[in-house]
């Protein structure tokens, strides 16, 4: 006996100094382990539940005390960052074994882990161990959300929000962490996950190409379950409840005194009256117009957002709080007469946070609100002042907005008009006619609320003799000084139009610039009428790319080709190929020689094209004409008839209605096809 009891008293010791170190470590830490929680915990649990999980996971990191009189016992551990599963803090008490790459803090960090992802694929109404069930923290009453971030942490998180726990995990470890990869997959492991070095593979693709700036964002506020904001949970669906709980009770109450079977019925009876009001409730929360965002005044001259989150609150009824309560109502639940209008790839539920105030005034005949939810859409309301006409509520994209497509947005329409909104960094505005391209603008006037006046819209239908667009110039204060071009195409943002030059002799490959230069405006003058196309489709920009001039046969004209590429605000984008062959106005429509939809072509992603179509020589006599933007070594002609240039251009005599195939080679080795 003398010989062992000094060897059970340092092993009671041992225990707990290690357990007094990983106490230490979760205090210390807390934030940052948190964090780690709530990134890998899965998205589908909701921000408020996954906010209340991730402190709970962390909270009960530490195993629970036994019956022992030396507490929880915590098992060995080497002192290596990421320690495997059985691993646990040395009993040292250095300070050091606390920070993030001692052994202690290994150790809560594992326990932690394996936590979060236990959560995995559980359903919601499943309890769990019991020793991973969040009994604490407990919120009644209210709805916790982490601060909200910008349109790259929101693209962020939904791309966390695709991939599983592991993969998720893996990529916390790294950025947050600071784990190599084998640290990471050790880590993992030791968390009980089937592939590891799978879930580091997926991860490594996640942040590119920027993984510093992905780091940041996962620093941010938007994944941060300890700096949060509080809003009331859904009141009325919390009041139906209470009113259905009284009337349960109540009809209980009275079931009992009867002493009959009257139970049997009486009880459902009110219950579902009670249950159907809450479910309607359900869907309807309360928004409150003073908890609504204001930006300052000059806030957009001193930051690098320049987009709708930079824009002040303007409009001679920004404090009427019983109009911004009726838009904020009308917005959670539109009642059946309000006309509701989205652009595509545009949700309407409500807000999950207070939205941000644009504007609130009276535009000819309506009182019009403006909000913006954040980063992704634009909320118009509008309601008559007087005499007949509905309130209408409509819905735009504005994810990923910038000086330019963050610039105006539509106030008004009325008959063949628009007044627009402009932002605050606009210090000029005017407005010119697309199919004029020698006409100079003329001036646009502006109210101090930045409300222009009407603005000719572009006919929907009939003879296409002018197309109105706003020529903007930037403030000097944003070092963006510089004009650029908006069209109205039917969505409450208009679109931004722009050019891309004819490919250079030797010159690398053009990016697209404004459409204010004389030759933008000349080419824009032959393809405005085709933007009627894109009508309502929820366009954010259309550019315009010379990819290619072509030397005509029987004379030696010049022809442009053109690709129109139009992206809207949810990404995919249309594309229509054009020949500008010789005109005898200005203003001569091109010819349309291809139209894709849901494709790649003619952007950063898709740049090599070729399209071909047949023309008439002055001779009367018809030719195949073929071109290839700047990549394009060859082309080949076969089928009806053949043909072959090795060059970016190819014109081939053929009859009016031949059928031929078009091919082209690559400098790099590659093969093209004819877009149609």
């Amino acid at each position: 006996m003398p010989i062992h009891q000094p060897q059970q008293r340092t092993d009671v010791q041992s225990d707990r100094t290690g357990v007094q170190q990983a106490e230490a470590v979760l205090v210390e830490h807390y934030p940052r382990l948190v964090r780690l929680a709530y990134v890998v915990l899965p998205p589908a649990l909701g921000r408020h539940r996954r906010v209340l999980t991730a402190h709970a996971v962390v909270q009960r990191a530490l195993p629970v005390t036994g019956s022992g009189t030396s507490g929880p016992r915590v098992p060995a551990q080497s002192r290596r960052t990421g320690a495997p599963a059985g691993a646990r803090p040395a009993p040292q008490g250095a300070s050091a074994d606390r920070g993030p790459s001692g052994a202690a803090y290994g150790w809560v960090r594992l326990r932690v882990l394996r936590a979060a992802l236990a959560h995995e694929r559980r359903p919601r109404w499943w309890p769990g161990p019991a020793s991973l069930r969040p009994a604490l923290p407990v919120v009644w009453g209210l709805r916790l959300f982490p601060r909200a971030g910008g349109v790259d942490e929101l693209a962020l998180d939904r791309a966390l929000s695709a991939v599983d726990g592991p993969v998720r995990a893996a990529f916390a470890l790294q950025l947050l962490e600071g784990l190599d990869e084998s640290g990471v997959r050790e880590l993992l492991a030791g968390a009980a996950v089937a592939d590891p070095a799978g879930a580091v593979r997926l991860a490594a693709r996640l942040g590119r190409p920027d993984r510093a700036g992905a780091q940041a964002m996962l620093r941010s506020g938007e994944f941060d379950p300890c700096t949060v904001q509080t809003r009331p949970s859904d009141l009325l669906r919390r009041r139906h409840r209470v009113r259905a709980a009284a009337v349960a009770a109540a009809l209980c109450v009275v079931a009992g005194g009867l002493a009959v079977a009257a139970g049997e019925g009486t009880p459902s009876g009110g219950g579902g009256g009670g249950g159907d009001r809450a479910a309607a409730g359900a869907s309807y929360p309360v928004l409150d117009p003073a908890e609504l965002l204001r930006t300052a005044a000059e806030r957009w001259a001193d930051t690098s957002r320049v987009d709708f989150t930079a824009w002040p609150a303007r409009g001679g009824r920004a404090d009427d709080d019983a109009l911004l309560g009726r838009a904020l109502q009308t917005w959670a639940a539109p009642p059946e007469s309000v006309r509701v209008s989205t652009t595509p790839g545009t949700v309407t539920a409500p807000p999950a946070q207070p939205p941000r105030l644009l504007f609130a005034g009276e535009v000819d005949g309506a009182a019009v609100v403006l909000l913006h939810d954040g980063g992704v859409r634009v909320v118009r309301y509008a309601e008559p002042l007087s005499g007949s006409g509905g309130t209408a509520l409509d819905f735009a994209r504005a994810d990923g907005a910038d000086v330019t497509t963050g610039a105006a947005v539509v106030v008004s329409r009325t008959g063949d008009g628009a007044r627009f909104l402009l932002a605050p960094w606009i210090d000029e505005s005017a407005t010119r006619d697309l199919l004029a391209p020698d006409a100079p603008g003329r001036p646009l006037e502006v109210g101090p609320d930045g409300v222009t006046a009407a603005v000719p819209r572009p006919a929907a239908g009939g003879a296409c003799g002018t197309w109105p667009v706003l020529r903007l110039r930037s403030s000097e204060r944003i070092v963006e000084k510089h004009a650029f071009l908006l069209t109205d195409l039917g969505d409450p943002a208009p679109a931004h139009l722009t050019y891309t030059p004819k490919p250079g002799r030797g010159a690398p490959a053009r990016q697209p610039r404004e459409a204010t230069s004389t030759e933008a405006l000349l080419a824009w003058a032959r393809t405005a009428c085709s933007l009627r196309t894109l009508a309502g489709s929820g366009v954010r920009s259309v550019n315009n790319w010379a990819f290619a001039e072509q030397k005509l046969p029987e004379g030696g004209a010049s022809a442009d080709w053109l690709c129109t590429r139009a992206d809207t605000w949810r990404g995919p984008g249309r594309v229509l190929v054009q020949f500008l062959g010789p005109a005898s106005s200005a203003r001569e429509p091109a010819v349309v020689v291809a139209d894709r939809d849901d494709t790649a072509l003619c952007s950063r992603f898709g740049q090599h094209v070729l399209a071909g179509t047949r023309w008439k020589a002055p001779s009367g006599r018809w030719y195949i004409l073929a071109a290839g933007s700047r990549a394009v070594a060859r082309i080949e002609v076969s089928g009806a008839v053949r043909g072959s240039a090795d060059r970016p251009t190819i014109a081939v005599r053929a009859s009016r209605d031949a059928d031929v195939e078009l091919t082209a080679s690559l400098r790099d080795g590659g093969t093209l096809t004819a877009v149609r």
